[in-house]
């Protein structure tokens, strides 16, 4: 059913690996690298020409046809343009989100199925669904469902967590079920060493080598304002614009006791309100609101009718999953209850759902709920609820 396969390829090793395995189990696979962004530092060096070469010499190597796709002006329109709208409302975006939803499981997998006559597509993402690395075992009958990669260091169900199930069905993923090392191991073993021992990009794409206030400044106008105190309500420094700036984030401020971290952002005044302390108390809560989700699977037994649903929520990547109980409200957006109250908690990240190692989607987070504020006669310690 499932014989030609295009394969995202983008110069590394995970891509590599990923259509190395698809040659070696017999599929006929092309490879596609998309170009999602024009990247030239001051020097005049773009680092996605040494990546499209990269790519080509692997799919000389595997002997596979390779395509170059120009995304540019979709990223712009459907990622990077409301990256910008975010922070210049004071919003914290993920892009990451954005690209996988918009671009490589939307544009491309479009292009891949309709241009290309592909059976499926395949990418080097970490992450697992119940068809199988290679979908050996699809059931046009039965649900798609996104796994966890075993490597929890690398598991990217998190920025999978809003593409379309329709996509998901025939998307492959061959190193889904194996660990970074074991990836770089194989790749040395099949004469991919260079692959294996290229640095590997972090961050945000866009931004490149440059520090993010460097990047973001050219696109968003500086507007000065006050930091001031939550709990005395006093100033106490000058920032040099909301976007510069994200909740929890430790301040540059000269002259305290212990350093301030930014609680709210508020966008008609300018003011961004900072907590003294990483661990103060109004930085903490155990209740989110979030955006009308998307789901992959909505998890079982949610509707708009009030009915508590249990799942597991995180809403940054790298950080352990918390129980939690959801609401669907009658506007379709969702109420979170967290077993344990969590620091930080972003308006314009993402809230994540999984059970039993399961991703059901994710959900725009609008804003926390009120703080979790700790009195002494409760006798209850922040320190220690917040860890529990």
């Amino acid at each position: 059913m499932f014989r030609r396969v295009v394969v995202g390829i983008s110069g590394g090793v995970d891509s590599a690996v990923s259509a190395y395995l698809l040659k070696k189990r017999g599929f006929e696979v092309c490879g596609v690298f998309m170009k999602n962004w024009d990247l030239i530092d001051e020097s005049g060096y773009c680092s996605g020409e040494q990546d499209f070469e990269d790519a080509q010499r692997l799919c000389r190597t595997l002997s596979i046809p390779l395509e170059e796709i120009n995304f540019v002006k979709d990223y712009w329109v459907e990622v990077f343009g409301n990256f910008l709208k975010d922070y210049e409302a004071g919003i914290t975006p993920n892009p990451d989100i954005l690209c996988n939803r918009h671009i490589k499981f939307n544009r491309f997998f479009h292009h891949a199925r309709e241009r290309l006559d592909a059976d499926a597509i395949a990418t080097g993402h970490y992450a697992r669904t119940n068809f199988g690395p290679f979908l050996e075992r699809y059931n046009e009958n039965e649900k798609v469902r996104l796994q966890m990669a075993p490597d929890p260091i690398k598991d990217q169900t998190f920025f999978l967590s809003q593409i379309s199930a329709e996509a998901l069905r025939r998307t492959m993923f061959p190193i889904g079920a194996l660990t970074k090392p074991q990836v770089k191991r194989l790749a040395i073993e099949v004469g991919l060493e260079a692959y294996a021992r290229k640095k590997e990009s972090m961050g945000i794409c866009f931004v490149g080598k440059r520090s993010f206030q460097q990047f973001i400044g050219e696109y968003i106008e500086t507007k000065p304002g006050p930091f001031v105190d939550v709990d005395s309500g006093r100033e106490v420094g000058q920032h040099a614009g909301l976007h510069h700036w994200t909740v929890g984030q430790k301040c540059k401020i000269g002259g305290c006791p212990q350093p301030y971290y930014v609680l709210r952002k508020h966008r008609a005044s300018n003011v961004i309100e900072v907590a003294s302390g990483h661990d103060h108390p109004l930085l903490y809560t155990d209740m989110v609101y979030t955006e009308q989700p998307v789901w992959i699977n909505a998890p079982p037994g949610l509707s708009s009718e009030g009915r508590v649903v249990r799942c597991e929520f995180r809403f940054q990547h790298t950080k352990p999953l918390v129980g939690c109980s959801v609401i669907e409200t009658h506007g379709r957006q969702l109420f979170v209850k967290l077993d344990r109250p969590l620091r930080a908690i972003t308006p314009g990240q993402y809230a994540v759902f999984y059970r039993n190692e399961e991703c059901f989607g994710s959900a725009r987070i609008l804003q926390p709920g009120p703080s979790i504020v700790y009195s002494a006669a409760a006798g209850v310690s922040l320190k220690s609820e917040a860890s529990g």
